[in-house]
């Protein structure tokens, strides 16, 4: 009997991981980068706070339903390809394993051994082959909204509650310097695990996050300052 090799691969996790980076990063970046704005413009506790606050959840729920919209889009057009494929399959079998055996060819085979495969891969599961090799359809990449709106709303809402709460213990004078390095931190460390956790080098995602985080907080921090002084 022949021994099954199995292996786990990273890009199954593409799914939540890419909605959970997303989210984490940007309820990060935005709050911290809101703080450190009100900051910048009054030194009022309690503004500094409720803006920290409203940005957390207004944040959050603005994640969810813009994940919701889009991979709800990206659903309905996988939906629509995979009708239009079973239809196919029902009035135009033979074109469609033309079709297939000439995708088969593409990749490398002989014509007489992609069709052979073609034929092989239509008795089995005609439309499983179309969806994967046709489509490039697979259970690991296929849309699923709830999912997406579920995780980017709670990742969010971690990532934003860092900085609120930094910004409730810390001594009203400091908020701004206390907010910005605990978010670079944070954003560090997020680059180093969402790179982790998909399998790749830690150290460019990490720079490219922290940068980038870096500079949205040193602009709204620019701007606070301007609007602050001039109102």
């Amino acid at each position: 009997m022949r021994t099954v090799h199995k292996e786990n691969h990273l890009i199954e996790r593409i799914g939540w991981l890419r909605a959970a980076v997303l989210g984490a990063n940007d309820g990060l970046i935005s709050t911290s980068s809101l703080i450190v704005g009100v900051a910048a413009a009054t030194p009022a506790f309690h503004e500094i706070l409720v803006a920290g606050a409203a940005g957390l959840v207004a944040g959050a729920m603005s994640m969810a339903a813009g994940e919701y919209v889009s991979v709800s889009s990206q659903a309905d057009t996988e939906k629509a390809d995979m009708a239009r494929e079973r239809d196919e399959l029902a009035t135009q079998p033979e074109a469609e394993l033309l079709e297939l055996a000439a995708i088969y060819e593409q990749r490398g085979l002989s014509p007489d051994l992609a069709l052979q495969v073609a034929k092989a891969m239509t008795a089995k599961d005609a439309f499983e082959a179309h969806a994967r090799d046709e489509l490039g359809l697979t259970s690991h990449v296929m849309a699923q909204p709830i999912q997406a709106a579920f995780t980017s709303a709670l990742t969010f809402s971690t990532g934003a509650a860092l900085p609120l709460i930094v910004a409730l213990l810390a001594p009203p004078n400091t908020v701004t310097w206390t907010v910005s390095l605990t978010c670079l931190f944070g954003l560090a460390a997020l680059g180093a695990i969402g790179a982790r956790t998909g399998g790749a080098n830690i150290w460019k995602p990490t720079t490219r996050v922290v940068f980038w985080g870096a500079v949205a907080m040193a602009t709204t921090a620019a701007i606070g300052f301007v609007v602050g002084k001039a109102v």
